[in-house]
Order: structure tokens, then sequence, then C-alpha cells
């Protein structure tokens, strides 16, 4: 039987989650083109051909804002892994859903549903998306409040 649909969180909660989670994914990414931009190489060529054409000048990438955004990139990635997938697999809930105070769990158990399943449900948020995000709005009007991803991964989102 479900609960009542006030018992699960409600949209704007989740967005608020989402939000905060992603803020340290762009400053991560903001430092490393930031760096990148900052760099940047001119490199000056005079051309002596028989063209006389004068001087071209190019501005490129540094090695060093390349870097920079290698970095970034494996950084991002590594904290959302451990973000949204172990740390929501395990606990429940990422570093936006534990300050907003509610946990993704699995329908059938009512526990964190582990990290392998917790990245299988960050993919399939890939559907929530594909049609114009409307599979991200489907908790204004779900009786449990689920997003598609949330229907295919049997999860809900639940108030500590």
């Amino acid at each position: 039987m479900p609960l009542p649909q006030e018992s699960y969180t409600p949209w704007l909660t989740r967005v608020l989650a989402w939000v905060i989670d992603a803020v340290p994914v762009l400053l991560i990414q903001g430092i490393g083109w930031g760096l990148l931009v900052a760099t940047r190489e001119t490199v000056c060529v005079t051309d002596t051909s028989g063209f006389a054409l004068g001087e071209f000048c190019g501005t490129g990438a540094s090695t060093l804002g390349q870097s920079a955004l290698v970095l970034a990139v494996v950084a991002v990635l590594a904290y959302v892994i451990w973000n949204l997938g172990y740390r929501q697999g395990t606990t429940g809930s990422s570093v936006g859903k534990a300050i907003m105070k509610f946990q993704v769990v699995s329908e059938n158990t009512w526990q964190p549903i582990g990290f392998g399943r917790s990245i299988v449900r960050q993919l399939a948020h890939i559907i929530d998306g594909a049609i114009c995000y409307i599979g991200y709005l489907f908790p204004l009007w779900d009786n449990k409040r689920q997003t598609i991803a949330d229907k295919i991964m049997t999860t809900v989102c639940i108030p500590l």
C-alpha cells in the first residue's frame, strides 16, 4: 500500500537538493575553465615568404590551462560518483539530500538502494530529460511523487 502523498518528499525540496549537489560541480568546472581562459597563450608569426602577408597572431590554450581543465573534469567525476553513487547508495542521501533532510529508498525494502542501483538510477534520469524534461515534473502530480527514473528503479524519496 502506498503512503499518502504527503509522506513523500515534495518536488521543490528535491529541486533544492539537486541545486545543492550541483554547486560543487559548477565551482570545480568554473575553476578549470577560468584557468583555461586566463592562461591563454598568443603566438605571432611573421610571414617571410615571397607573399609578404605580414604578421599573423593566434591565441590558444596553454598546457597549464588544459591540465587544469582535465583535472577539474576528473575531480567532478570523482565527486559525482562518490556523492550520487557511493554516499547516496549507502546512506540514501547525497550531500544535497542530507541538507534537505530526505533520502532515496527502495519501495520494496525501505532501505538505501546501494552503489550500483544508485548509479543506474542517475543514468535513468536521462529518460526524465529525454521527453522535454517532463519526467522531472512527474513528482508534481504523481501519488508517490516519483520521477520516471524512480518508477523504473522502484525508488521513492522520503523525508528523514
